[in-house]
């Protein structure tokens, strides 16, 4: 398609667009999803929320009591967008590399890079030094914004090619001092509706990232899809969740859905499943995103209760069994939303509500999306037959120059990496992952990544990882290890090597389930053949309780 005349001075994420001919196809079927050649997201979701709601309103709310308005929201960003241009020399186009926890100045650096025309890359604060270099070599920020508490492992990271500011330290080069010092008046840079506005890593099957790039228009279109039409915000309501706004399931939950409607939030840097149900009950939280795992744990300790405020509870990024879904409705009245999404599509596109929710199924379409099942030669089938989950809608795959492309974007349908069935109703019914991706409690993690840190160890010889099904996390990682000759693999090597994988990439990839075997199942081609150890895991499973893991 004939994309609009780009505001970017900097061209670099026009210029790292795969070609034309490897994008999905984009359809826009709503009247609400037709919007202006020029678009800043920024300034939709605060200016415009500050002119239709007023000032006042409140926006964003934090644990300790604290709460931000629109216009106090609307005035930080400004100031944001102002320290960028005014002090940091950042021009339309220059990527803006943000580093924090779930709060509200993370929020206001969001929307303040949009608005001074730049382009977000989000990470999570939990990354290790490694993983963030890689991001900033594939990305090349100007600027790095990182909260001051997250400063250890960056010194080594950052090339003098980026400038690192600090948000929430004591020294006058602090972002939060920096914008103390500014008027708070910024006119937001008239960017194109299809200039990029968002680099966003997802975690794939292999060790190097996948970034997905997303345009100013893509950021509310999943607001104008699934929020307008499945969740159907009030202005009244308080969104909360436990999944970081450096995840798009997060951003899309506790940001843009609540700015675009008059709503507000509450950002909560790290809990719990039980102190975020208890956040819920507190602070009258009426909307909840949060993965299968949390709602059963809050079950599992008789917390239930805390949850009975809620008007809307979402569980999305991974599988949601319908016995939880049952259960969840038993014992609280509340019909759990169930969804599936792609960082690589923003949000939610498959999803039900209300009274067209079935609980053994994920749900249909959302309006502005349509999705079929294909099979191994990229041919539709019809219903009741297993095959891969394709989807089109407003928002699609784009990887920034990425080889990877050509997989996931099949005759302009998004391949999404899960096998499914349609029925007779149009109803989807999940049925596993097709590649290498392992889905634990609501996080991505790709098994060759895993492998990549165990077999750093110096004891290690090679390494094999998959996902082990768990019935309170969904799956957990599960590594097979060969060990050097005269080395022990006993529970100290085992808890050795765990802490050895929790400092050289992101804690949470830590293999939980560490097997020392004596050397690994390969192909006559020497090909090592993960679906056998797969399938090890699975019978286990079969064996123990009698169920499959689907």
């Amino acid at each position: 398609m004939q994309l609009s005349p780009s505001a970017h001075q900097d061209t670099f994420t026009r210029d790292n667009l795969p070609p034309a001919e490897q994008w999905p196809v984009l359809e826009f079927t709503l009247p609400e999803l037709q919007y202006p050649d020029r678009l800043n997201a920024a300034s939709v979701l605060i200016d415009g929320a500050v002119e239709t709601f007023g000032p006042d309103r409140p926006a964003l709310h934090t644990p300790d009591g604290e709460t931000w308005s629109y216009g106090e929201l609307q005035l930080r960003a400004n100031q944001v967008a102002q320290v960028l241009t005014e002090d940091l020399g950042v021009v339309p186009g220059n990527r803006v590399m943000l580093r924090a926890p779930n709060n509200p100045w993370l929020v206001a650096c969001w929307l303040g890079v949009l608005k001074a025309g730049a382009v977000v890359v989000t990470t999570m604060p939990i990354l290790r030094s490694e993983e963030v270099a890689q991001l900033v070599e594939r990305t090349r920020p100007a600027v790095l914004l990182s909260d001051a508490r997250f400063l250890a492992d960056l010194a080594e990271t950052v090339s003098r090619d980026v400038r690192l500011v600090l948000v929430g330290g004591d020294d006058a080069d602090d972002l939060v001092q920096r914008c103390a010092a500014k008027s708070g008046e910024f006119e937001a840079v008239p960017t194109a509706a299809d200039d990029v506005a968002l680099l966003g890593p997802t975690s794939g099957t292999t060790g190097v990232p996948k970034i997905t790039m997303h345009f100013h228009r893509d950021v509310l279109a999943n607001a104008d899809t699934f929020a307008r039409h499945i969740l159907r915000p009030r202005a009244d309501d308080v969104f909360a969740g436990s999944p970081p706004l450096a995840f798009t399931f997060g951003l899309g939950g506790l940001v843009v859905f609540p700015l675009r409607f008059g709503a507000s939030s509450l950002l909560t840097e790290r809990n719990t499943p039980l102190e975020l149900a208890q956040l819920v009950h507190d602070r009258g939280v009426t909307v909840l995103f949060t993965a299968p795992t949390a709602y059963r744990a809050i079950l599992k300790e008789d917390q239930e209760g805390l949850l009975r405020g809620l008007r809307v509870a979402v569980s999305a990024g991974e599988h949601l069994p319908a016995e939880t879904w049952r259960e969840v409705k038993a014992r609280t009245g509340l019909e759990l939303v169930n969804g599936i999404g792609a960082t690589e599509l923003l949000h939610v596109f498959i999803s039900a509500a209300g009274e067209d929710i079935r609980p053994e199924t994920t749900g249909r379409p959302v309006p502005g999306f349509r999705a079929t099942i294909l099979d191994d030669e990229g041919r539709e089938l019809g219903p009741g037959r297993i095959g891969r989950l394709a989807v089109i809608g407003p928002t699609g795959c784009r990887y920034l120059n990425d080889e990877r492309q050509l997989n996931y974007v099949v005759d302009g349908w998004n391949v999404t990496g899960d096998t499914f069935l349609k029925d007779e109703d149009g109803y989807f019914h999940y049925q596993a992952r097709t590649d290498g991706m392992i889905v634990s409690a609501g996080y991505n993690i790709g098994g060759p990544e895993v492998e990549n840190a165990v077999n750093l160890h110096p004891d290690v010889v090679e390494s094999a990882v998959v996902g082990r099904p768990d019935p309170e996390r969904g799956s957990v990682v599960c590594a097979f290890v060969v060990l050097r000759q005269g080395v022990t693999g006993d529970d100290a090597k085992r808890r050795e090597l765990q802490d050895f994988v929790k400092q050289t990439i992101a804690p949470y990839k830590y293999p939980r389930d560490v097997r020392f075997v004596d050397e690994l199942p390969r192909n006559p081609s020497g090909k090592l053949q993960h679906f056998r150890l797969r399938r090890q895991v699975e019978e286990e499973l079969v064996q123990l309780t009698g169920t499959t893991a689907s």
